[in-house]
C-alpha cells in the first residue's frame, strides 16, 4: 500500500484493528455455517452496523461518521480474511446507500438513511431482468404512472441481497415511448411488505454461497410516487454517475482476493514438500509465483492510483472501466494459479484456495462484465 501509505492516520489503524477484530470473532467462525445455509443472518448485519462499519462515510446526520474512503478500503481487506465474502456489506454501503444519499431527496434521505446505517435496512439493488442482462436499455419492467402512485410489474433477477432486502432500488420503464429507450428508465424505491413486491427463489451459485442472491417479482406493485429517486427519465444517467464508484470497490474486492490468493499459495508452496524440497523452489514453481507476485504488485499500484484519484473527485471512468477489466481478470489468473499449485489439495473444500476459486469466477462478470469493460473503454478512445 505504498501509494496511499501516507494517507492513513492513527484512526485509520484504529479503525482496522477494530474490524480484524469484529471479521475474527464474529464473522469467520460462522463463515461455514452461512455458506450452508446460503445466507448471512440480518443479526449479524446489526452487529456490524453496532460497531459503526455500514456506511461510515455518511454524514453524523444520517447516522454515519463522515469518514473518508479509506475506511471503506479497510473493511474490505480486513473482510477477506473474515473468510465469508459471501457477505455483501459493501454492496449496499458502498454502492446502493450511495444512491439514496446522492439522488434522493431531503425527506427519503432522513426516512431511509439512518436505517441504512445501524442496520434496520438492507439494501438491494434491481436492475438485471432475465432477458437483458448488460443491455439495461432494454429492461421490461414499467411503472406507469397511477394518481399518486406508480403501478409496477416486471420480473428482475441475479438481485445480491435480495432475500435480506428490506428495501430494493429499482429500474422501470416510466416511458415506454422513449426515444432513445434508456430515457425512459427511472428509479423507484420499494419498501419490503409493500403489497405486489414478491421475493422469488433463493437461487444456488457456484460461489458466494453466503450471498443470497434472488429473484423477484413486481405484480401490480402500488408504490407512491414520492418514492421516485431523483427525476423521471433520468435513471440510466444516475447508473452511469455511479459507476465509477461501483467499478473501483469492484476492483478493490478483486484485488485484495489476489493478495489472498497469492499469500495463501506462497504459504502452501514452502511447507509442501516433494522429491525432499519445498515444491515453492521447483524452478517452474518459482517462476509463475514471481509472475503471480508481479501482477498483484501491478494491480495495487493502478488501485491505489485510482482511491487517490476517486477521493480527490477526479473523473476516472475511463480507468476504473479499465481496473474493473484487467485486476478482476488478473484476480481469477493468480487464483487459479494458485489452485493448481495446490495440487489435489485445491480441488478440496477444506483449503480455503478452492473457495476462492469458485468465489472470484464471478468478478469478471457482476458490474459489468470484462467485455462490457472492453466496450466503454474503447468508445472512450474514440476508436
Amino acid at each position: 500500500m505504498s501509494l496511499l501509505k501516507k494517507y492513513f492516520t492513527e484512526e485509520h489503524n484504529i479503525f482496522r484493528e477494530s474490524a480484524k477484530r469484529f471479521f475474527e470473532n464474529e464473522i469467520a467462525p460462522h463463515a461455514e455455517e452461512w455458506e450452508e445455509k446460503g445466507i448471512v443472518p440480518k443479526e449479524t448485519w446489526k452487529k456490524f452496523a453496532d460497531h459503526g462499519f455500514l456506511c461510515p462515510w455518511l454524514p453524523e446526520e444520517y447516522g454515519g461518521s463522515g469518514v473518508d474512503f479509506l475506511y471503506s478500503l479497510i473493511l474490505m481487506e480486513e473482510s477477506v480474511w473474515g473468510r465469508c465474502p459471501g457477505f455483501f456489506y459493501h454492496l449496499h454501503s458502498d454502492i446502493i446507500v450511495h444512491y439514496l444519499y446522492t439522488f434522493g431527496n431531503d425527506e427519503q434521505k432522513e426516512k431511509w438513511l439512518p436505517g441504512c446505517a445501524n442496520g434496520d435496512i438492507i439494501t438491494a439493488l434491481a436492475i438485471t431482468e432475465p432477458d437483458t442482462g448488460s443491455d439495461v436499455a432494454s429492461i421490461r419492467t414499467t411503472a406507469i404512472e397511477d394518481g399518486d402512485h406508480y403501478i409496477i410489474n416486471g420480473q428482475k433477477t441475479f438481485i445480491s441481497n435480495g432475500i435480506n432486502c428490506d428495501l430494493v432500488i429499482v429500474a422501470a420503464k416510466t416511458d415506454t415511448k422513449a426515444d432513445p429507450p434508456y430515457n425512459g428508465i427511472s428509479l423507484i424505491v420499494v419498501e419490503d411488505g409493500t403489497p405486489g413486491f414478491e421475493k422469488g427463489r433463493k437461487l444456488k451459485k457456484l460461489g458466494l454461497h453466503s450471498q443470497d442472491t434472488a429473484e423477484m417479482a413486481f405484480v401490480d406493485c402500488r408504490v407512491p410516487k414520492k418514492n421516485l429517486l431523483g427525476k423521471e427519465g433520468e435513471g440510466f444517467s444516475y447508473m452511469m454517475i455511479q459507476l465509477q464508484q461501483e467499478r473501483l470497490i469492484a476492483a478493490m474486492g478483486s484485488q485484495i482476493m489476489a493478495e489472498a490468493g497469492l499469500k495463501i499459495t506462497i504459504e502452501y508452496t514452502k511447507e509442501r514438500k516433494a522429491f525432499g524440497r519445498p515444491i515453492s523452489r521447483f524452478q517452474y514453481n518459482s517462476f509463475e509465483l514471481a509472475k503471480m507476485a508481479t501482477d498483484v504488485e501491478l494491480g495495487r499500484t493502478f488501485v491505489d492510483s485510482l482511491i487517490i484519484d476517486h477521493m480527490a473527485g477526479k473523473d476516472i471512468v475511463k480507468k476504473v472501466s479499465m481496473a474493473k477489466y484487467w485486476v478482476c481478470e488478473m484476480a481469477k489468473r493468480v487464483i487459479d494459479q494458485g489452485l493448481q499449485m495446490h495440487g489435489g489439495y485445491g480441488y478440496m473444500d477444506e483449503y480455503e484456495i478452492s473457495k476462492m476459486y469458485r468465489d472470484i469466477r464471478v468478478h469478471t462478470i457482476f458490474g459489468g462484465t470484462s467485455e462490457i469493460m472492453l466496450l466503454i473503454i474503447s468508445r472512450m478512445m474514440e476508436l
